[in-house]
This record gives C-alpha cells, sequence and structure tokens, in this order.
C-alpha cells in the first residue's frame, strides 16, 4: 500500500444493490483479488464501494469495477476466473475488449451455464479453431487449452458436423504399449486422461458421456492406437502432444481425414520424454508454422485462468529456467 499522505479514496455506486453478491464473490473473494492485484483496500457501504490506494491504482480498480458491473448487469454470473482475467487485460490496456469475451457463447456446460473464453488468448485459440482444420495450442497448465478443445468438440458433435470424438495422448510413464497394466484398454489409458474426461463430465455429464463412450462416438485410446486409421468426419484431440516424438507427430496429423478437425495441445516446458529425445511438438511448430489451414496459437502465463499464484509459479519457474542456462 502507497504511503498514508499519498493515498487516494475514491468512491463508486453500485447499480443493482441486489446483485452486490455476484459482483463481490463468496465472501467478497472477488473484491479481495481486486484488492491484491492493484494493491487497493475496498470497502462497500450500503450501496456504494469506496475505493482507496494511491491515484493510479485506485483509478484502474473503479474502471475494472465498472466493466465488471456492467457485466453482472447484463446477467453475467461472475467468478474468480472473470476478475483475474479482467486484471490481466487491465494490465496488458485492453479492458476496453472486457465485455467483447462474453458476447459469443460457445456452449452449456452440464449445469446449464454459459461456456465462454476468458481472456484474448483463448478467444484467438477458438477462432483458429473455427477456421483451420488443424490447431496447435501450446502453453502452460491452467490456460484451458484442453477444457475449450474438448468444448469445441461437443460442439460440433451436437451440431453434426462431426459423427464422433476421438481423444488421444501418449503415455510416456507407462510406455507406449501400456502392456503391463491391468484391465482392459480404457482402463489402461484411463488415468492418463483424467483432465479430458473431467471436462467431458462438466460439459455432458457423467452418466451421458459413458453412453456415447459405450457406443463409440467417443474413443480414447492411446496414441499408438492411432497408427494405420484414416479419421473421416471425427474431432480428434491429442493431448500431453510435447511427449510425442517426431515420428508419431508425423503419423498422428497424417491420419486428418475429410470432414475432419484436429487440435493439438501441449506445454513444451513439461517434457517428460526420456534422454535427449527431441519433441515432436516443437519441431512441428517449426516445420508446419507456415502451412495453410494450420495455425498455431501461443498461450503464456497471461492466459492463465486458475488462482493468481498460478501464474506467478510459471514465472517464477521461466526465470529460474533461463539462469540455470
Amino acid at each position: 500500500m502507497a504511503e498514508k499522505d499519498e493515498l487516494t479514496k475514491k468512491s463508486i455506486q453500485i447499480k443493482n444493490p441486489q446483485n452486490a453478491v455476484n459482483l463481490f464473490g463468496v465472501n467478497d473473494s472477488n473484491l479481495q483479488l481486486i484488492e491484491e492485484g492493484l494493491n487497493v483496500q475496498i470497502n462497500a457501504f450500503g450501496d456504494q464501494l469506496d475505493v482507496t490506494g494511491s491515484e493510479v491504482d485506485v483509478n484502474n480498480a473503479l474502471a475494472l469495477l465498472k466493466k465488471l458491473m456492467e457485466l453482472v448487469h447484463s446477467g453475467i454470473s461472475l467468478g474468480a476466473a472473470d476478475v483475474v482475467s479482467g486484471l490481466k487485460m487491465l494490465e496488458k490496456g485492453t479492458l476496453d475488449y472486457f465485455g467483447d469475451l462474453y458476447k459469443d457463447e460457445l456452449i452449456k456446460d452440464f449445469g446449464g451455464k454459459p461456456v465462454r473464453v476468458r481472456n484474448f488468448g483463448q478467444r484467438q485459440y477458438i477462432n483458429a479453431i473455427n477456421h483451420n482444420d488443424i490447431t496447435f495450442g501450446i502453453g502452460p497448465a491452467g490456460t484451458g487449452k484442453t477444457y475449450l478443445a474438448v468444448v469445441m468438440a461437443v460442439a460440433a458433435l451436437k451440431k453434426g458436423t462431426v459423427k464422433r470424438i476421438i481423444l488421444t495422448r501418449p503415455a510416456v510413464e507407462a510406455g507406449e504399449s501400456l502392456g503391463f497394466l491391468p484391465g482392459d484398454l480404457k482402463e489402461k489409458v484411463d488415468p492418463y486422461m483424467r483432465p479430458i474426461y473431467d471436462a467431458l463430465y462438466a460439459i455432458m455429464g457423467s452418466d451421458h458421456t459413458g453412453r456415447l463412450l459405450e457406443r463409440g462416438v467417443i474413443e480414447v485410446a492411446p496414441l499408438a492406437y492411432m497408427r494405420g486409421r484414416t479419421l473421416d468426419e471425427s474431432f480428434v484431440i491429442l493431448d500431453e502432444a510435447q511427449n510425442t516424438t517426431r515420428e508419431q507427430m508425423k503419423m498422428f496429423l497424417t491420419r486428418l481425414g475429410f470432414g475432419s478437425k484436429m487440435i493439438v495441445n501441449g506445454d513444451i516446458s513439461q517434457i517428460d520424454l526420456p534422454g535427449h529425445t527431441r519433441s515432436g511438438l516443437v519441431q512441428a511448430q517449426a516445420i508446419l508454422g507456415n502451412l495453410p489451414h494450420v495455425e498455431f496459437v501461443n498461450f503464456s502465463s497471461a492466459d492463465v485462468v486458475r488462482h493468481p499464484v498460478v501464474a506467478e509459479i510459471i514465472d517464477a519457474y521461466e526465470e529460474s529456467d533461463k539462469i540455470e542456462k
């Protein structure tokens, strides 16, 4: 907090006091995020919010609060991720476009809540998926790559633009064959596909997801099982692609059939390949970067939609890696 003699105090009226809980968050958690992010103090008095801090920080907080109130007034249910996105857009100087993120609804989740993009990086990612046959999403955990890929796959299935969803990833930890693990193929692969299952359950519910899996409309398989296939009218998602080799990546991408889309997601800061094996995802970016109908979207810590500390952790590790190199 700034020195006492430098403090500025300004107020803002809450347009709809009945929506205060939505604006404030549970136990004022949304306000606390703004306080921590902008180094201000926010106090509520009736239908008024008093903001105290340096003049610059107070003005920034008021600008963000106005944008958040506009969303609440339009019927948007706010969460911590929305506040974090607003803070990051404020930092980038793009807060004027904050409301634009909420104009397009991608799909409704299992609870009936609209799914929308949370930041500019996610918006670029969705645009890339809509306008390309193959989209690469590269960046740290917490940026929504996997979740949004599944959202777009389910949306395409519901619209009838594809007939099935295929989900795959390299099972580096257990070896590609997975042979020594007990159970059938699904039981062997499931532990490695948990983030994708979580996304499917959130969007369609566990029962409906289970029925589609039984009917083969949704298929989950390790990357090795993609060899020799041509995937027509399918929405294909390769997750954890940083752990593919060059040969595996080429094999996967050449499975693309007519009427299909592919999404390849990975985090090149978390490569688990043994020895000096080069990541197929890193090589793909260099080899395919200029091809038509193929687009690469790079996420950064600024696109993380989890708790703000997650972005700070990612930045800290990146700085540490630079020093070690």
